[in-house]
């Protein structure tokens, strides 16, 4: 949790910037103005860690650009100020389906005949619009089967999924967009040499908005509004937005749409808004990464720089009145239960914004919070946290808690209130502030060497209509705030004007279900391209030659005075470091691992107690960790390089002095039997760890090898503290990530003190798997959709199998372009998501699995299982697509840079599978050698005629049993013998 909340707060003060310029004592902040060789305005902002550079074109589009070397890609955005908010009233969810059907291409993309397609697509929006209007249900069925007729015939012009192809033949991943409230974004990851390529792809995407293979990607959409029905979390999110804006958009229009809108859509609504939104001068192209300046925004205003820019007026949407009262609001739904509570506050570029974000980090930052040391170090609820949000017109703060075992929703909400009263009265220590603050400069270095989270910085920054000049500020900012100063605060933000919402177990009776209206499956004409694709295959781009590297000079290694040897990768970037202390056993060495390693968590010794040993890692600005894993124990810490003295000797003194607590350990097994009863209650829990796992093992597998809940009750919390103790008397190595090596090293002689011969580690258990065949596994869950994995196992490891499965995955189960996607989805609109891969082991002694997934709608389950079992045994031989997926592995594979200390973890796993050297260089030769009828031969071998035990969950009164029972013979499992939970008594 704290890793990804404090992500999140560097975005969000990133994203914390006025709209001028401004001077510190310690640093100057100002925008300097410049223009290309190009005569292109750009700006830049001095004292800017990240080098951005903002350019303007004429026609308003704004192009956010950073240059970042560490490997050859760019991480790209194209962003569009417009998303939900901006949906007719008569039409919510236009700006999400708008989004889907940027990817179907333009009158030159997807096409072999323009003028003939057009005549159809226009038939079908004039009978989608009379589809609209019409009241009487009969008539409006046979108008959909009149859609859907001339649509097959509009298929035969069409080609299925260029886009989608031309990005993977670069080499693109992440291929992918996103919609919310205020925004639309369009995202790829590219190798650095194809950007030219890229922007010419993406410049003609945007020209023209073309509305083709409309009603089976409205199916898509169909089957994604159903999977937010059975998203507890996602419908509590809407009660509470609901709660905080009862006339703005952020609470009235959801992203995905209402139902009655879904059904009834209007593609000319689509174009209007298209034509109104999707303007240079209300876009932004984001580029971080390896580029040069001056050549990228050449190739960038030659493309883009050729549309027009539109007036444009953004709607004025409405005004709230205060909360002057708790506003209630309840959810029901099958996972467990939870309670929110949320205030409303001013949006960005307001001192609510500066002042939230630092009352959220003083409540909760992980470590040394309110929340964190006196709600979840005590263990007086089973988990707590909060998190802001700010958008444009408004934002909201929220606090999240999950009861403990017959602890009240109510009681979790009076205890958050609590700790919201005692930041209201000041009860933090003085130096929280500082420490906060240090903390999100922390955070910040870190993500601004990744060209995915910078990108995203700047993207916050263009939609909320922001300049980049006062990121440095906004902390400064924070530091100026005093104790007395955020108290007053809080005494006027924190009143009863909240909305609480209430996330019950129970029946949801407002599930609304869209039911699909049946579909002729449309042609994907596989094997024609349009005039565009095949011009842009013959654009060549500058050659990209792969980079391996040599482990045995990339990791380095020196001895401890005590003779433990210390692999070391020197960090080039900052002054941070990351040291591990590696065992190699784990849960599978000794079931008690993993849980002496969570109990520390609560520990104090006779020096600290466990919430001054917290407060003592948050001053230094590092933090610890213990993690047993099944076949590895690590002890790590992270942080300021010059705190690595004093947090290596406070975790020193932890790890030697902790103190059993049997209260703390009462609580800590209550804790884990709530965390049980919860996991039983989500659905992807269930699917993939419980009915995974027992269709690959069956009865005898790690997650059903636990320790009763008896059983943990009659351990004494001091042997618990002994094993951890006693792991420092075990055979162990050490990996340091940092500047400093040799200041490393005395810090380690100096602190990790030993005592005579490590010793051997325990002898691990073994898990035998199953051979698989003939069962499908079952669980009974209320969802309105049904999944299922189908699970066949393969060979033994063999390294030779590593590149055909590479080439495979990519032409055949990964991807928007792949013909599991194609078929499944693109063609029949079976399945919101379906997928197949062979997957390699992660042991030399495991075996490799073939796997398949779908999750649709139940009435469409026997379709979809027939459809993918004809898949994976007849591959689809598909000439240009294959060429295309080779193509596109080997430009993944040579824009791949193995850096920083992923050289060692990457290393660890290689080593796992009895492989001593960077074996991308082996699979990257052996896919260039590879031919089709390589593929058919892979696939023939080790994909058809699979026998697979299949998983299902799902609702078992909309199932079709009889229709599972042909995949093999049926074993109901209840979620408590699933996961081995049947003898547990509270």
């Amino acid at each position: 949790m704290k890793k990804n909340k404090l992500l999140l707060f560097s975005l969000l003060f990133v994203i914390a910037i006025s709209c001028k310029t401004t001077t510190t004592s310690n640093n100057e902040v100002k925008t300097e103005k410049h223009i290309s060789t190009d005569g292109i305005k750009y700006e830049t902002i001095t004292n800017d860690p990240t080098g951005l550079r903002l350019y303007t074109l004429e026609n308003g589009l704004k192009v956010y650009v950073s240059k970042n070397t560490d490997e050859p890609k760019i991480q790209t955005y194209i962003a569009i100020r417009a998303g939900s908010n901006y949906d007719p009233k008569e039409s919510t969810g236009l700006a999400h389906y708008l989004e889907h059907m940027v990817f179907k291409g333009t009158h030159k993309i997807g096409t072999v005949n323009w003028k003939k397609e057009k005549e159809y697509l226009d038939k079908i929006s004039s009978l989608y619009e009379q589809h609209r209007a019409e009241k009487d249900v009969n008539k409006k069925l046979a108008l959909y089967k009149k859609i859907d007729k001339i649509s097959l015939e509009a298929s035969n012009y069409s080609v299925a999924n260029e886009y989608d192809k031309m990005t993977s033949s670069i080499g693109a991943t992440g291929t992918n967009a996103h919609t919310w409230f205020e925004e639309t974004v369009y995202k790829n990851k590219i190798p650095a040499n194809e950007l030219n390529k890229w922007l010419n792809l993406e410049s003609e995407r945007f020209t023209t908005l073309v509305l083709r293979l409309f009603h089976t990607e409205l199916e898509a959409v169909f089957e994604e509004f159903n999977r937010g029905q059975d998203n507890d979390g996602r419908k509590q999110y809407a009660a509470m937005l609901d709660g905080l804006f009862p006339k703005h958009p952020y609470g009235q229009q959801s992203t995905i749409g209402n139902a009655e809108h879904l059904k009834n859509p209007s593609m000319v609504d689509i174009h209007n808004y298209f034509n109104k939104y999707y303007v240079p001068n209300n876009m932004a192209i984001i580029l971080v990464g390896d580029l040069d300046f001056d050549t990228t925004l050449k190739q960038v205003k030659t493309t883009f720089g050729k549309f027009k820019k539109k007036e444009l007026i953004h709607p004025i949407l409405p005004k709230e009145a205060p909360i002057t009262k708790p506003v209630v609001k309840e959810v029901f739904g099958p996972t467990s239960e939870s309670v929110s509570i949320a205030f409303r506050s001013k949006g960005v570029n307001t001192e609510d914004e500066k002042y939230v974000t630092l009352c959220d980090m003083i409540m909760a930052n992980g470590r040394a919070g309110l929340i964190d040391l006196n709600l979840n170090q005590k263990q007086i609820v089973q988990r707590a946290s909060c998190s802001p949000t700010f958008l444009n017109d408004y934002g909201y703060h929220s606090f999240n808690g999950s009861p403990k075992s017959g602890q009240t929703l109510n009681e979790v909400k009076d205890l958050l209130l609590a700790e919201i009263e005692k930041l209201k009265k000041g009860e933090f220590d003085e130096w929280m502030i500082k420490a906060v603050v240090n903390d999100l400069k922390l955070n910040q270095t870190q993500q601004y060497e990744n060209n995915t989270a910078l990108a995203n910085a700047y993207l916050n920054a263009f939609i909320h209509h922001q300049n980049w000049g006062y990121q440095v500020q906004f902390l400064e900012d924070l530091k100026k705030i005093s104790k007395q100063e955020l108290v007053k605060f809080a005494n006027q933000f924190y009143q009863n004007n909240y909305v609480v919402t209430y996330k019950r177990k129970g029946e949801d009776k407002n599930i609304v279900k869209v039911s699909n209206p049946g579909i002729t499956p449309i042609n994907l004409n596989r094997g024609q391209n349009s005039a565009f694709f095949i011009e842009f295959n013959k654009q060549k781009s500058a050659p990209l030659k792969p980079k391996f590297i040599n482990y045995k000079t990339a990791i380095k290694e020196v001895k401890t005075n005590n003779g433990i040897t210390v692999s070391y990768v020197e960090n080039e970037n900052n002054d941070l470091f990351d040291l591990n202390f590696i065992f190699d056993m784990g849960k599978d060495n000794d079931k008690k691992l993993s849980l002496a390693a969570g109990y520390l968590e609560f520990l104090g010794t006779e020096k600290y107690s466990a919430a001054e040993i917290k407060k003592e890692f948050y001053k230094l600005g590092v933090d610890y960790y213990v993690s047993a894993q099944n076949d590895k124990t690590y002890v790590g810490l992270r942080g300021l390089k010059e705190n690595l003295p004093k947090g290596l000797e406070l975790l020193e003194h932890l790890w030697d002095n902790a103190k059993a607590d049997n209260i703390a350990y009462n609580k800590y097994v209550d804790k884990i039997h709530k965390s049980r009863e919860n996991g039983k209650t989500q659905k992807r829990n269930i699917l993939k760890n419980g009915l995974y796992n027992y269709g690959k093992y069956g009865e005898y597998s790690r997650i059903r090898n636990i320790m009763q809940l008896d059983e943990l009750k009659a351990i004494n919390p001091k042997e618990l503290v002994s094993i951890i103790k006693d792991m420092k008397n075990y055979k162990q190595r050490i990996f340091y990530y940092g500047k400093d090596v040799k200041t490393a090293v005395t810090c380690l002689n100096k602190s990790h003190k030993l005592h005579g011969e490590l010793k051997e580690y325990p002898k691990a258990k073994k898990y035998k798997e199953l051979a698989t065949g003939g069962n499908v596994f079952f669980t009974n869950y209320d969802m309105v959709q049904t999944e299922m994995v189908f699970l066949a196992k393969g060979t033994p490891f063999e390294a030779e199998n590593l590149a055909a499965s590479t080439l495979f995955n990519t032409y055949f189960g990964s991807g928007l372009s792949s013909i599991v996607f194609q078929e499944i989805r693109e063609s029949k609109s079976l399945a919101y998501s379906a997928f197949a891969s062979y997957s390699n082991a992660s042991n030399k002694e495991d075996s490799n699995y073939v796997m398949a997934y779908i999750g649709t709608q139940a009435n469409k389950l026997e379709q979809a299982v027939d459809a993918m079992m004809h898949l994976m045994n007849n591959m689809p031989e598909a000439t240009k697509q294959f060429n295309a997926a080779k193509e596109s592995a080997l430009k993944k594979i040579a824009s791949q840079r193995i850096t920083k200390s992923n050289i060692f973890w990457s290393y660890e796993r290689l080593k796992k599978l009895g492989i001593d050297n960077d074996n991308r260089e082996q699979i990257y030769n052996t896919i260039k050698k590879m031919t089709l009828e390589d593929l058919k031969e892979f696939f023939n071998k080790n994909i058809k005629g699979k026998s697979y035990n299949v998983m299902v969950i799902g609702n078992k009164k909309d199932l079709n049993i009889a229709s599972l029972k042909k995949l093999g013979k049926i074993k109901e499992l209840d979620i408590d013998y699933l996961f081995n939970y049947v003898n547990e008594k509270k």
